[in-house]
């Protein structure tokens, strides 16, 4: 039995760890535009306008004319939510929304109500039955606040926000400099593949940066990287729409092949049976069984992106002048050899 559709509840929404965008509207985008943070609409205009305004510096909205654009989206980036307007749903479109509910089930799917039309009631119980079990009853005003809180709760669970709190929570009292390794780990882009690119992105030079893993006793920052890297190729596996080749293409992997030559190194199984054995929040655990928590006490005395040498913060030395030339005395310049 379909669960029907529930309303969305007033309640004050977690902070998000992400750092907040500007909106886009965007009748027709490239795909690789939408972004981790985006909400992808099927809206009437003036739906969109409204939309659009609440998004400001919280959520990047993408417009679709049709269920087989948001499909191909859907299938070539992250999605935050997927946003259906009640007054623009038409029978003709349950097959397309039921497969999106089905091969992605992690991106949840709102009916945006907003007007009382004569065909209302008959399109919200077609959007239950086809899965859709979130309603936003935008014709109070306190609806569309319920809604960017919605948006809101769903960037802040994650896998990147929720890896980033927990070892955070492992790491506490850590140097900031190593709670910002951790987290750029999980917020750098997933076009970033190699230590090298990190190592820029932070500000040091990779070499340096890679040296001070060793002289710690820390696993290599290439384990971390590989690691938090399946971390988030596990959580886009547990959406069956999702192919093995795509979340490859996705990762900036250079094949299929690829990709499963780095699971096999990494855990000892195929790529296969990594979907089969790992949902996002296993492979997160694994990493902090592994790489976080046996390592708690080095990682947290570590500094791994301090670029500053310690001599340079040192008050420079100032030569004492004698009173009658203005030059330098010779113990002092002495002092200075």
């Amino acid at each position: 039995m379909t669960a029907p559709l529930r309303a969305l509840a007033t309640s004050q929404a977690p902070t998000a760890i992400y750092p907040r965008t500007p909106v886009k509207s965007v009748a027709a985008t490239p795909a690789d535009a939408v972004s981790a943070r985006s909400i992808v609409t099927f809206l009437t205009p003036a739906e969109r306008q409204r939309v659009d305004a609440l998004g400001q510096g919280s959520y990047t909205t993408v417009h679709r004319e049709s269920f087989d654009d948001i499909l191909r989206d859907l299938r070539s980036q992250p999605v935050s939510a997927i946003l259906v307007s009640v007054s623009r749903y038409q029978q003709d479109h349950g097959t397309q929304v039921a497969r999106m509910v089905r091969e992605f089930p992690r991106v949840p799917a709102v009916a945006l109500l907003t007007g009382n039309e004569a065909r209302t009631t008959q399109s919200l119980l077609a959007l239950g039955q086809r899965g859709v079990q979130t309603l936003v009853d935008a014709r109070d005003p306190a609806g569309w606040r319920d809604l960017r809180q919605f948006v809101n709760r769903e960037v802040s669970t994650t896998i990147e926000s929720v890896a980033i709190r927990r070892i955070r929570a492992d790491l506490a009292g850590a140097n900031d400099d190593c709670l910002r390794f951790f987290d750029e780990l999980f917020l750098a882009p997933m076009s970033l593949t190699t230590v090298r690119q990190l190592a820029r992105r932070l500000g040091v030079v990779p070499t340096t940066f890679m040296s001070r893993f060793f002289r710690a006793g820390i696993p290599a920052p290439k384990k971390y990287l590989a690691t938090a890297r399946l971390v988030r190729a596990a959580r886009l596996l547990e959406n069956p729409g999702y192919s093995l080749t795509q979340v490859a293409f996705l990762l900036e992997y250079s094949s299929p092949q690829s990709f499963s030559r780095h699971v096999m190194h990494s855990l000892q199984c195929g790529a296969a049976e990594f979907r089969k054995t790992y949902n996002g929040e296993a492979m997160l655990e694994y990493l902090r069984q592994r790489l976080i928590l046996p390592y708690q006490q080095q990682l947290i005395a570590f500094a791994p992106v301090e670029v500053t040498p310690p001599w340079i913060s040192r008050p420079a030395l100032v030569p004492a002048r004698r009173p009658d030339t203005g030059r330098a005395s010779p113990s002092a310049v002495s002092a200075l050899a």
